[in-house]
């Protein structure tokens, strides 16, 4: 389950990336204003191709506590003061959107509020802030995205959009402490960037991990793929047949430990009896079967949790089922 604050961060990052999908007080050095209740221009910035090259919380960092990194997702150019052209990452395309302009720096596109935190024409720092209905909460959500002109970066940094946005330092020496700890002690896991893989070296099992699929209903929120990656696992020609779900801690040698139940119990009973008979099927047909490969972050492995549904069948596989089929009814 995620915890308060990740939920928070899931939202704001959502917030910006499924805005995308839709077609349809005042500081110095940021904007001359002539008074100050004067509306926010972008005359002096219009037509400039902006690319987001980091995602930043307040204390400098893309990555918190629990391994889940802000990446940078847009590109920005203003058309005018009353239209964006944002780029959709899941259109694929760059798309024109309608801009309001408020005071205070602050202004709204592809239903995104934000505020200017500082502007010129090489580069761009914004705040996301929270909206709900018609309210914006103009304190902000302390989550800030940092964008170079493409002529800066091509021009004058000499470099390209891949190189810029790499982790910073800071970013990477904060992950090396997350891995330290989380080798040594495997229960102080996190999520993984490249998360666990289960290889099957049977015919008799199967893996496959559950893929979110973006949709409106859900926000275009996957990001639980990420934060908590979960397996279908199939077993043919079990002792029995059985159904287990439960987590498990990956440590960074690709080793298994067993985490939790993910069932509810009314008898403690059989709340034990479903523990070690579960860790038995991990010890044994888990271990047996697949090859693990441990998740890692900025190619550091290190410890992180996955959620596993165990089915065992006494039935031998279909030999014309191909993979897809095998979870069909799961």
């Amino acid at each position: 389950m995620l915890t308060i604050k990740q939920k928070a961060l899931k939202y704001l990052t959502l917030l910006l990336f499924a805005s995308l999908v839709f077609t349809s007080c005042k500081r110095k050095g940021i904007v001359a204003h002539n008074g100050a209740k004067d509306l926010i221009s972008f005359k002096s910035i219009e037509g400039i191709k902006y690319t987001e090259v980091a995602r930043r919380l307040q204390n400098g960092l893309s990555f918190n506590d629990y391994g889940y990194q802000l990446e940078p997702e847009w590109k920005l150019s203003f058309i005018s003061d009353d239209s964006t052209r944002i780029y959709s990452p899941i259109k694929k395309q760059l798309i024109n959107f309608p801009l309001s302009r408020g005071y205070d720096s602050i202004f709204n596109t592809a239903r995104t509020w934000l505020k200017v935190k500082k502007m010129n024409k090489d580069s761009l720092v914004l705040e996301i802030l929270k909206s709900n209905n018609d309210s914006v909460d103009v304190s902000g959500a302390k989550v800030y995205m940092i964008l170079y002109a493409d002529n800066y970066i091509k021009n004058t940094l000499h470099t390209t959009e891949a190189v810029v946005r790499h982790p910073s330092r800071r970013d990477t020496a904060y992950v090396k402490e997350l891995v330290t700890k989380a080798n040594t002690d495997y229960t102080k896991a996190f999520s993984a960037r490249q998360p666990v893989q289960l290889i099957s070296q049977s015919p008799l099992v199967f893996a496959k991990q559950r893929k979110t699929k973006p949709t409106l209903e859900n926000h275009f929120d996957t990001s639980d793929d990420y934060l908590a990656p979960t397996f279908d696992i199939v077993i043919n020609k079990a002792y029995r047949d059985f159904y287990y779900s439960f987590t498990v801690y990956v440590d960074n040698m690709g080793a298994m430990h067993y985490g939790k139940p993910l069932v509810p119990f009314t008898d403690s009973g059989f709340e034990k009896t479903f523990i070690k008979e579960s860790e038995a099927i991990m010890n044994s047909y888990l271990m047996y079967y697949f090859k693990v490969i441990p998740g890692s972050t900025l190619g550091m492995p290190h410890a992180s949790t996955i959620s596993l549904h165990v089915k065992g069948r006494t039935a031998a596989p279909d030999p014309h089922a191909d993979t897809a089929t095998v979870y069909t009814n799961y």
